[in-house]
């Protein structure tokens, strides 16, 4: 995909959210540091404020309560984070599984994807050795097929919500960030004439 450069790097506050989801390993964290670097924005990473908010990591989480507590925690975080305005969300990749989630991030949010096919976000998680420590598998599979399930799962939502799609497989998360500032700066432009 062609990388178009922005002639000015910061945008005005907005009235919206730039909400990114897509499941884990696909640079979600990485593309909201470097769009908030471009746009002036705040930016927050749903998991990172879960484990503030909760006090512990998201492993302990699970070990003591498991799934159905995380989620709790991420909901309550979701909520939080939905009702501000003008800052960019990295989401977890199950976010968008409760439709409370989904209501609270879409009052304000405008959703970007960034899609990565199971090997490549397989290959990342495995380079990144807080993976592990941080976030436990969902499931008894193994890990590239656990990736291949939820993934197939998933993709109907985020697919359903998304405004903007990018390829995190080829691009870079500087890249990634620059064509979302550009989509933004672009589609500000047209609702404004």
């Amino acid at each position: 995909m062609p990388i178009q450069q922005l002639s000015h790097t910061l945008m005005p506050a907005a009235d919206y959210n730039i909400v990114l989801i897509g499941y884990r390993g696909a640079g979600k964290t990485s593309v909201a540091r470097e769009l908030s670097a471009r746009l002036g924005w705040p930016w927050y990473d749903s998991d990172t404020e879960i484990e503030r908010a909760a006090g512990k990591s998201i492993a302990e989480i699970f070990a003591t309560g498991g799934e159905a507590v995380f989620r709790d925690w991420e909901s309550r975080v979701i909520e939080q984070l939905g009702v501000r305005r003008g800052v960019i969300i990295a989401t977890g990749g199950g976010a968008i599984l409760r439709a409370e989630n989904r209501a609270m991030l879409t009052r304000a949010g405008r959703f970007v994807w960034l899609q990565a096919d199971p090997e490549t976000i397989h290959a990342r998680l495995q380079a990144d050795a807080t993976t592990a420590a941080r976030r436990p598998n969902l499931t008894r599979l193994g890990e590239l097929e656990e990736i291949r399930t939820l993934l197939a799962e998933r993709e109907p939502i985020y697919a359903a919500l998304a405004e903007l799609r990018l390829n995190a497989d080829a691009n870079t998360a500087a890249e990634l960030a620059e064509t979302i500032a550009a989509a933004l700066t672009r589609s500000t432009t047209t609702e404004a004439t």
